[in-house]
């Protein structure tokens, strides 16, 4: 790379700098460009030594030698030297997307790993790096760069949630002009109709926990990580986009990334102006309530979505319909049905929420009630039973509530959530049991889950009273109401001891009864007597699958179901990364510019 020579014939020179009393009086460049001679000069220095150190970023005893982000350095030190700008800012945009920043701050330790520098100088890479960023903006190179052409092509985007949230970011990032309706409020709306419905106020049946910006997962405890294969990287980039919109860096690195309800929120504010930024959009409380299909004799595809707002009905023209719903979407579910959409029955999973002292499990897992670093500890328990039953922990929250994420009139349902800092004296998770189309109705009918769920729900209200109720594991093993607890619930809503044994059939509460004093054999305390639980906890995943292609597309051409409520997803990260699948699948149809 350079000139074989170049070492030999040239001095290394750098660009003078403005004495520090000078330049601390304003707060412009304060280095002086060599000449675009000199400088090409300067990439002629960089010898062809065989093995590039500089690049190399190894750590020796405890110390990086060469860069830390593997520049290609030989590389474009040779493309200065031989004049060639543009590929030289190509090369070194490949590993370093900040050269501005890096080439005035970095501690240059690649020219402290150069091979130069054993018996002379170091090449000055870090001044070659500075001349291409340089140029780069003072001939355009380094500019932005919207899409060559806008598609034009409008895709409606039904739901909010991380599914239809990241289909609609990449897609507006590519061109397209995606178009979000979310029945529900936006989140700074949202966040205070939640927090007045917990406070006792009448539930929004449009606007909750489940509904509105951000999805079922704004009030959770934002766990990130997901068991699903990512060999494209759709998991990082889910994560880089969150740390680029507020999220801690350390979600990158993490083994178990975590945001928390009161950052996501903000999170989810920040990707919504970036959305309309590039050209999509986003209307709250527009609710779908109706598709219209143009029907042939083998085929049909949408024409048209109906949506309803502020008491008004408008029929949409709509080729593109990402059906991004939520797990509990269930006016929505019975539409398609009726349209016959092609959906089928699948396995979820009802228990309870169970709560422990947060020292408690604390004690179990790091062996001491309190830890400065590690914080909150959290645990992840599966058992089989005798009668083939799995029982497992599902959503496990470390210091935080459970709160009651109801969303329609006459039922209840819980959840569990937790701030960043997770703080509440509490750790709380589901227990809960999988259930099968076998088990809970007709397999054949595609809405049966639906229909077991909305019954769990109307027992727990009225165990309840239409408080969430609660109960004493002591009292849920003899099938007796609680009628004091021991404990202070963490919790969001209003609750009143109950029988929550009674919600549920009986072998699904022998199972939870069970599974939790097999637990008590790992983490001892478990089956505490005062230990409580609530109820129902019946929206772990979509009860039904809207079905769908190996191009994501529904047998309804134009009808792409994605996310969790549609069945391909369970949590934050998958959800997204589906919405990230569905997004490329259209791009793929529609590409008519460069990504």
């Amino acid at each position: 790379m350079g000139k074989p020579t170049g070492f030999l014939e040239y001095e290394r020179k750098t660009s003078a700098s403005e004495e520090p009393r000078e330049r601390i009086k304003h707060f412009n460049e304060f280095h002086e460009h060599l000449p675009m001679e000199e400088q090409q000069k300067q990439g002629a220095r960089c010898m062809e030594c065989g093995v590039p150190f500089c690049q190399s970023g190894m750590t020796i005893a405890g110390m990086t030698s060469g860069c830390p982000l593997h520049n290609l350095v030989p590389e474009w030190n040779d493309l200065v030297y031989t004049g060639n700008w543009e590929r030289a800012y190509n090369r070194l945009k490949k590993t370093n997307n900040f050269p501005e920043f890096t080439a005035r701050v970095c501690p240059a330790l690649c020219e402290n790993a150069c091979t130069c520098s054993l018996d002379g100088d170091a090449v000055a890479t870090k001044e070659n790096e500075y001349a291409i960023i340089e140029n780069a903006y003072q001939t355009g190179l380094a500019a932005a760069k919207p899409p060559k052409v806008r598609t034009n092509k409008t895709i409606a985007v039904i739901g909010s949630g991380p599914a239809g949230l990241f289909c609609a970011y990449m897609l507006a990032e590519w061109g397209y002009r995606p178009i979000i309706f979310e029945r529900g409020e936006c989140v700074e709306k949202r966040l205070k109709s939640v927090e007045a419905f917990w406070s006792g106020e009448t539930l929004k049946k449009d606007s909750n926990v489940q509904f509105g910006e951000g999805g079922a997962g704004t009030f959770s405890d934002g766990k990130l990580n997901t068991l699903v294969k990512d060999p494209c990287g759709r998991n990082k980039k889910v994560l880089e986009v969150f740390v680029k919109h507020g999220a801690p860096k350390q979600i990158i690195y993490d083994y178990k990334p975590h945001i928390g309800t009161d950052i996501l929120t903000s999170v989810i504010r920040n990707m919504r102006e970036t959305i309309i930024k590039n050209g999509g959009n986003i209307y709250f409380e527009h609710k779908m309530t109706d598709i219209v299909l143009k029907k042939k004799k083998d085929s049909a595809k949408v024409e048209k979505i109906i949506i309803a707002h502020d008491g008004k009905k408008e029929e949409i023209d709509c080729e593109q319909l990402i059906l991004a719903l939520g797990h509990s979407a269930r006016d929505t579910f019975f539409m398609l049905h009726e349209k016959e959409i092609p959906m089928e029955a699948k396995a979820f999973a009802v228990g309870v929420r169970v709560e422990h002292p947060q020292r408690l499990i604390n004690q179990s897992q790091y062996g001491t009630k309190e830890h400065d670093i590690l914080g909150a500890a959290p645990y992840k328990l599966a058992a089989n039973l005798d009668s083939g039953r799995g029982v497992y922990s599902f959503c496990m929250c470390p210091g935080g509530y459970v709160v009651n994420a109801s969303s329609e009139e006459g039922r209840l349902a819980v959840n569990g959530m937790s701030y960043h800092d997770r703080n509440s004296t509490h750790a709380n998770s589901a227990i809960v049991v999988t259930v099968t189309p076998e088990d809970y109705g007709d397999k054949e009918d595609v809405l049966s889950g639906i229909y077991f769920q909305q019954k769990l729900e109307s027992a727990a209200y009225q165990a309840g009273k239409g408080k969430i109720p609660v109960q004493r594991f002591e009292d849920f093993c003899e099938d007796r109401k609680s009628t004091i607890l021991t404990e202070i619930p963490c919790m969001k809503g209003n609750y009143t001891p109950a029988n929550v044994r009674s919600v549920f059939p009986e072998e699904i509460a022998a199972s939870i009864e069970k599974g939790i004093f097999l637990f008590d054999k790992k983490i001892k305390g478990f089956a505490h007597k005062d230990v409580l639980l609530s109820g129902v906890e019946s929206r772990t995943s979509s009860p039904v699958r809207i079905m769908r292609n190996p191009e994501f597309e529904s047998e309804v051409q134009g009808i792409y179901p994605c996310g969790e409520g549609a069945g391909y997803a369970g949590g934050i990260t998958s959800a997204a990364m589906d919405g990230i699948k569905t997004a490329e699948a259209i791009a793929r149809k529609y590409r008519r510019f460069d990504i």
